[in-house]
């Protein structure tokens, strides 16, 4: 059975006002966008398409549907639109977020916490956009002691304490901290005069964060992260502790289904400075990008995302009018469009999508057919899920 989806976007403040109208071919919103959720998570389950006010959640117990064991979907799909950067965070382990939940179960309703779920968040975006600029994972260290270098004296006190990887956990304490404020401040002003060929790019970037950040310390963490630029169909896969922000661009965001942020910086929101460094992971090196590979499901056109999780599968499908592309899904499906028209069909339903659209599969379903001429996104539960 296919259900037609749809839902809200997301108001964060870093939403852009132009990538999803731009991709749902509508005219720009007058305030941010930043993402459209669908899944059934509780803080923001999809709504159906029917104009009836139902949830996904909602349809799904009142079918008596089979997700998963426990009752929901074990995955998230996303549409994210970075207008600005967003928070520097990492995500814990699953272990660490059991400990963390039950850790601030006692807690008030109001309180402050870390941990709204006791789930881990493992996730993979990939580029809608021609460009999709990210920070991820902690730079080699020799690569980041040259960036310093190019800055100049004003960095001399950070760049000494990058000695190893645990030299590079103390350092992102003593920015995050409070203490290094007046190297925070001598670091940010000297961006302006700072030159390097081999690190245009990350320099660029740094002045433009510091512009809308000024002197908040995530803007030198920024520089003790690789930059990446990613161009449409590439993707990134952020596993727990990776340090990271999304910078801008249009993406396809999977992940583990959980909401579990820790936050360091580039935010007005609450930053746990020692709960973070707990869960980060200070090894260097870089993320490598995520590229499709062709997958034998009987049919051309369909290409996964490899990722070494359990808990979802993403896959990318290119619907032709000179040729039939199917897939017989692992579970529990979520459709979404992302260019041209694309009719999804399963034996019984058809559901027409067009860009910024999506459907529900059911975990009965035998076989997904794509038939038009476009490009779907289709996640699905991974091997163990």
């Amino acid at each position: 059975m296919l259900v037609p989806l749809t839902n809200v976007p997301r108001d964060y403040a870093w939403g852009s006002r132009s990538l999803l109208a731009a991709l749902e071919g509508r005219e720009p919103a007058e305030g941010p966008e930043a993402e459209v959720w669908f899944g059934d998570h509780p803080s923001d389950p999809a709504d159906l398409a029917d104009g009836s006010g139902r949830t996904l959640d909602a349809w799904i117990a009142d079918n008596g549907v089979h997700v998963s064991p426990t009752g929901r979907l074990p995955y998230l799909l996303k549409l994210l639109a970075a207008g600005s950067p967003l928070s520097i965070q990492v995500h814990p382990t699953k272990a660490q977020a059991e400990e963390g939940f039950a850790r601030e179960a006692s807690l008030d309703a109001d309180a402050p916490r870390n941990y709204v779920d006791d789930n881990h968040k493992p996730e993979i975006i990939v580029a809608l956009s021609d460009r999709f600029e990210a920070l991820c994972g902690l730079r080699d260290l020799d690569a980041t002691r040259r960036l310093l270098d190019a800055i100049g004296p004003a960095a001399a006190p950070l760049r000494d304490r990058l000695v190893d990887a645990e030299g590079l956990r103390q350092a992102l304490g003593w920015l995050l901290g409070g203490e290094a404020g007046e190297t925070v401040s001598e670091i940010i002003a000297a961006l302006d005069e700072a030159q390097s060929t081999e690190f245009a790019a990350e320099l660029a970037n740094a002045r433009r964060v510091a512009s809308i950040y000024p002197g908040d310390p995530g803007v030198v963490v920024a520089l003790l992260m690789n930059y990446v630029l990613l161009r449409r169909g590439e993707g990134l896969f952020l596993g727990a502790g990776q340090l990271h922000a999304y910078v801008s661009g249009l993406g396809v965001e999977l992940m583990a289904a959980s909401d579990n942020v820790l936050r360091g910086g580039l935010t007005p929101k609450r930053i746990d400075v020692d709960e973070l460094l707990a869960i980060v992971d200070p090894t260097p090196g870089e993320v490598p990008v995520v590229l499709p590979v062709a997958v034998d499901h009987g049919s051309r056109g369909v290409e996964a995302f490899p990722v070494p999780v359990a808990d979802f599968r993403l896959l990318r499908v290119r619907a032709g009018e000179d040729e039939e592309a199917s897939l017989r899904p692992a579970g529990p499906a979520i459709v979404l469009a992302t260019a041209g028209a694309v009719t999804v069909s399963d034996g019984g339903d058809a559901v027409e999508l067009v860009p910024g659209r999506a459907l529900f599969a059911t975990p009965d379903t035998a076989q997904l057919r794509f038939d038009g001429d476009g490009e779907v996104f289709v996640a699905e539960p991974g091997a163990a899920a």
